[in-house]
């Protein structure tokens, strides 16, 4: 999806009286008591590590599901098969963190990722994982999608819409830290469904399910597969590993009140994800029925509006999608600014106190949003940024991370900081090498093989060799 886009959305003053109400009343939620929130680190990262079941929910749903323009254009073009590319196997890792990983990180009492690689680890290790979570955490996909949703209603330019659509964010998270996150993540989590069951509200009535959309769509968007083979299907699940690295799963259970408020809020998150997997790509279905030629199927859901829903209801589904967008960009947006703020610039100083980890935290916002504004505009394709970041850095994080709330199955640091940096740099050059080497802007990967297999292959054989090496010297 890329970012080229125009004045889809006509609003008419009703509408954008509803849009301006919506942001300012965010605002409100995010700045509110933003001083009680960074009375200590603790409560301005964690939020006290008091986060509730509803609260939790809220907050992973939100962050964990942004690319709504994504799932339009999937939807629009292989119908059911949206669920089970962009659904199943993000279901299975969610469902496995939440057995495996959740009672183990709750219970280590870190305050991140790059924490626990330190704890376990030395100094160097962490503080490559520290860079490298960084990175994967970037909101970059996700202030480009804003930005695109921005240019929907606007027809702006697309730096203008970069810089309007971070603001709110920034401001509320660099005041409010944690906790106004999740008060903002309350309110985009009934606005994303709301506003996705006020669309089909308008369409199920008038033209059924059942009687209208197998005579109006291919065959092959009511397969399972959308025409795709099974090993397409599965190279989604080793992209779906993102999920046993992804910064909101490990913030927010370290954030939950108790390691059950934690394995709980998963498993009603993956309900949440399924019931919103089904009301998307349904919308989707609808969207391919209805305006079966659109030259850019990224704006699916936009056009779809625009065709069906009358003034306010047109607005009220326009918000649901930037709370979709924005719930996910303030989260990650905090996620990284923590991250560069604490575990990069504070231990690279060497203070610890509080009020310095806040305002190392402050400073680390507005890097970040910074950073992924010039990100947006050098790679301004937001599948293109997700499958950079996760071909990257999932190979980087997976076994180290993993295996730091399993020591028995842990190599010594200096093992693993090569593990680490080996997944990292075979990824890298492997992509990099695919990059140089295109032909008709397709990328030629060595022997064909796609980077991140390459890094995963390269961390998992010094793992386990690792692992052999130092088994026998016991």
């Amino acid at each position: 999806m890329s970012s080229e886009s125009s004045n889809i959305l006509q609003f008419t003053t009703y509408d954008w009286a509803l849009v301006v109400a919506y942001l300012l009343f965010l605002l409100y939620l995010g700045l509110r008591d933003s001083r009680r929130g960074r009375s200590s680190a603790e409560e301005f990262i964690l939020g006290g590590r008091m986060l509730s079941l509803p609260g939790f929910v809220a907050a992973l749903v939100t962050t964990w599901y942004g690319g709504i323009l994504g799932v339009g254009e999937f939807s629009y073009m292989y119908g059911l098969a949206n669920w089970v590319v962009f659904g199943a196997p993000y279901y299975v890792f969610a469902l496995l963190f939440a057995f495996v990983f959740a009672k183990r990180v709750r219970s280590a009492g870190m305050y991140s990722i790059p924490d626990m690689l330190y704890h376990t680890y030395d100094r160097k290790t962490g503080f490559l994982g520290s860079v490298l979570v960084y990175f994967n955490s970037s909101p970059a996909p996700y202030v480009l999608m804003l930005a695109v949703l921005v240019q929907v209603v606007t027809a702006w330019p697309l730096w203008v819409c970069l810089v309007s659509g971070s603001a709110v964010s920034v401001l509320y998270i660099f005041l409010g830290g944690f906790r106004a996150v999740v008060r903002t993540e309350l309110l985009q989590f009934v606005l994303m469904f709301g506003g996705f069951f006020l669309l089909l509200a308008f369409l199920v009535p008038v033209y059924g399910v059942a009687d209208f959309l197998p005579d109006r769509l291919p065959t092959e968007h009511l397969s399972l597969t959308g025409g795709h083979s099974a090993q397409y299907i599965l190279v989604w699940f080793f992209i779906a590993l993102w999920t046993l690295v992804a910064p909101q799963f490990h913030q927010f259970t370290l954030s939950a009140r108790t390691p059950t408020v934690a394995r709980r809020g998963i498993l009603v998150s993956v309900c949440c994800w399924f019931v919103l997997d089904g009301i998307t790509t349904l919308s989707g279905l609808y969207a391919r029925a209805l305006l079966p030629d659109l030259a850019q199927a990224s704006m699916a859901y936009p056009l779809l509006a625009e065709e069906i829903l009358p003034p306010v209801a047109k607005a009220l589904f326009f918000i649901g999608m930037l709370a979709t967008v924005l719930s996910t960009t303030d989260g990650l947006t905090f996620i990284a600014s923590l991250t560069l703020g604490r575990d990069v610039i504070a231990k690279w100083t060497g203070r610890s106190d509080d009020r310095a980890i806040n305002r190392y935290t402050q400073y680390g916002v507005l890097c970040t949003a910074a950073l992924s504004i010039c990100v947006a505009l050098l790679f301004p394709s937001v599948i293109e940024l997700w499958y950079i970041i996760g071909t990257l850095f999932i190979p980087a994080l997976l076994f180290p991370l993993s295996t730091a709330y399993y020591p028995r199955f842990a190599v010594s640091p200096t093992w693993t900081f090569r593990v680490m940096l080996s997944g990292f740099l075979v990824s890298f050059l492997a992509f990099l090498a695919g990059v140089l080497n295109s032909i008709d802007g397709q990328a030629q990967y060595p022997l064909g093989v796609e980077p991140m297999y390459a890094g995963l292959g390269m961390a998992f054989l010094l793992h386990f060799s690792a692992m052999l090496v130092e088994r026998s010297r016991e």
